[in-house]
C-alpha cells in the first residue's frame, strides 16, 4: 500500500515513549478496554525477558533472520534501539487495515517516521513521564534491567523525548487512570475524523451525497 492509495477503513495508532514512561501498561489497559484495536507484534533480536513468550510480546528471532527479512522488504518500519533490532510486519498491518481493524504500534520515534512515510494519516501519541526522577524510579522498580542498562536508558531518554513535538498528541503519565482516559479519548477522536468515517461508512456517505 502506498500513501496515494485509497484510505483503508482501519486506522493506525503509534504510541511512543522513553523506557519507563509506562507505555506498555497504558497500551495493555487500552486494549482491554477497546476490543476493536489489534496490537502489532514486532520482531526483535533482543532476548526474551522473564515471563515473555514469542508471538505474544514479540516475535523473537536472531540477527541473521531479522536482517534477511529486512532485505526482503517484510518490515513496514525497523530500527535499532539499545543495540537490538525491532521491526513491524508490513503484510500483517495492511491485512488488518483492509479488514477495517484499527492497529496499535508500540514503536520508537524512528519507526514512527517510517510508518508516516507510508501512512501519513497514522495517529502519533507520545507518552511523557512527569519527571526524569520519576522515570528513573520506575526503571529501578520494574527490576528488569541491570544498573548499567538503566543508566543507558536514562541517557537515551533525553534524546527520545526531544522528538515529542513530532507527534499529534502528548500524554503526561503522572496519574495512570487519567492518562488511560486521555489515550482512549485520542482513539475516539481519531475514529471520528471525516476521512476515517468515510472509509468506515462508504455506503452511507454515498447515499447522503458525501465524498
Amino acid at each position: 500500500m502506498k500513501a496515494s492509495d485509497p484510505r483503508p477503513a482501519g486506522s493506525i495508532f503509534m504510541v511512543v515513549a522513553p523506557s519507563g514512561a509506562g507505555k506498555s501498561t497504558l497500551v495493555n489497559a487500552l486494549l482491554a478496554r477497546e476490543r476493536d484495536i489489534d496490537l502489532s507484534i514486532s520482531f526483535t533480536t533482543r532476548a526474551p525477558r522473564t515471563g515473555e513468550a514469542s508471538g505474544r510480546e514479540y516475535h523473537f528471532t536472531d540477527e541473521a533472520d531479522f536482517l534477511a527479512r529486512r532485505e526482503r522488504g517484510e518490515f513496514l518500519e525497523c530500527a535499532e534501539v539499545h543495540g537490538h533490532h525491532y521491526g513491524t510486519s508490513r503484510h500483517w498491518i495492511e491485512q488488518q487495515l483492509n479488514r477495517g481493524r484499527d492497529v496499535l504500534l508500540e514503536i520508537d520515534w524512528q519507526g514512527a517516521r517510517q510508518v508516516r512515510s507510508v501512512f501519513p494519516h497514522a495517529v502519533g501519541v507520545f507518552i511523557l513521564p512527569p519527571s526524569i526522577e520519576a522515570l528513573e524510579a520506575r526503571l529501578h522498580k520494574r527490576g528488569q534491567d541491570s544498573p548499567q542498562v538503566i543508566t543507558r536508558r536514562l541517557l537515551a531518554a533525553g534524546s527520545e523525548i526531544a522528538h515529542a513535538a513530532e507527534f499529534d498528541y502528548v500524554i503526561i503519565n503522572e496519574n495512570f487512570d487519567h492518562a488511560l482516559d486521555q489515550l482512549g479519548a485520542v482513539v475516539t477522536a481519531a475514529r471520528l475524523r471525516y476521512a476515517s468515517q468515510v472509509a468506515r461508512h462508504r455506503d452511507l456517505f454515498a447515499q447522503l451525497g458525501l465524498t
